[in-house]
């Protein structure tokens, strides 16, 4: 099987690079120096003369303040650039494996959404994200479009490593504790991505759109105490009311996934989140 990946300098693409190691498939990662993907003719030759079974988009325009003023950049990665994959992977009959957000919701909810729960993005950053869905599931290709959130890695800029570097250089930060989630080790929706593709080798693909994030519910104050604890900082985490810090983009207060559907279909296992962050931090350690 061959595999072509998108978006492959970010933090899933640099896992999916990991995971790949330990993979019998061919795997040909791409970031925008080697394949523009909002430029239709260049996807369409690159497609043709490659071929990928799958083609995994990793790709996106993931700066949240920043999109309310630049709503036009980030809906040509994040909705029309899916667009163009979509179709290219229906023309050569390949599988598009697709990353979206928690942020299509308005987080308006106090039970976790599942994939039927009715979408309303609040941020242009969500708006875009969904409008991607939407043409993707347009298109007629064949699809899985994987919903994830608060996504961090030991590569690239992420949560985890900000509050590792303020909690070694500040005695006491304020993190907001009334936005209410599950934090995704990258490495951990990478290992889910290559076992839906190994698992819709040679079978019926169960296509749709599914939900994706550790096991568990915290709050961002959560999610930075634990990781104090784990580093051994003696910095205090204060909570903060959103009104305290406030922003550009509206944020969800209330984005936890249910996972029931992705794990049913896939018999994938998913670990808790404090878990995989213990593992994500050893390996920032090591490194």
């Amino acid at each position: 099987m061959k595999i072509l990946i998108t978006g492959s300098n970010g933090q899933l693409g640099n896992e999916m690079r990991v995971v790949s190691k330990n993979d019998s498939n061919e795997y040909i990662f791409t970031d925008v120096c080697e394949l523009d993907i909002t430029n239709e003719n260049s996807v369409n030759e690159f497609l043709l003369k490659e071929k990928p079974d799958f083609v995994v988009n990793c790709a996106a325009y993931t700066d949240v303040n920043k999109a309310e003023s630049d709503i036009e950049k980030a809906r040509l990665i994040n909705a029309k650039a899916p667009e163009i994959l979509a179709n290219g992977c229906k023309s050569i009959n390949s599988i598009f494996i697709h990353i979206s957000t928690d942020y299509v919701f308005d987080g308006n909810s106090f039970i976790p959404y599942t994939e039927s729960d009715k979408e309303n993005p609040v941020s242009a950053y969500g708006i875009t994200k969904f409008e991607g869905e939407q043409n993707i599931v347009n298109s007629g290709c064949k699809y899985v479009i994987i919903r994830t959130c608060w996504l961090y890695s030991s590569f690239g800029k992420n949560f985890v490593k900000t509050m590792m570097n303020l909690g070694s250089t500040k005695s006491e930060i304020g993190v907001i504790f009334d936005q209410v989630g599950t934090p995704t080790y990258a490495a951990d929706l990478a290992n889910a991505i290559c076992s839906i593709i190994n698992k819709s080798v040679n079978c019926e693909l169960k296509q749709g759109i599914y939900h994706f994030s550790n096991e568990g519910v915290c709050s961002w104050y959560d999610f930075a105490v634990a990781i104090m604890k784990i580093n051994k900082l003696n910095c205090k985490v204060k909570p903060l009311h959103t009104e305290d810090y406030p922003t550009p983009a509206k944020r969800p207060a209330y984005s936890v996934l249910d996972k029931s559907k992705i794990k049913n279909n896939f018999g994938i296992e998913i670990p808790h989140w404090y878990e995989s962050l213990e593992k994500c931090i050893d390996l920032l350690k090591q490194n």
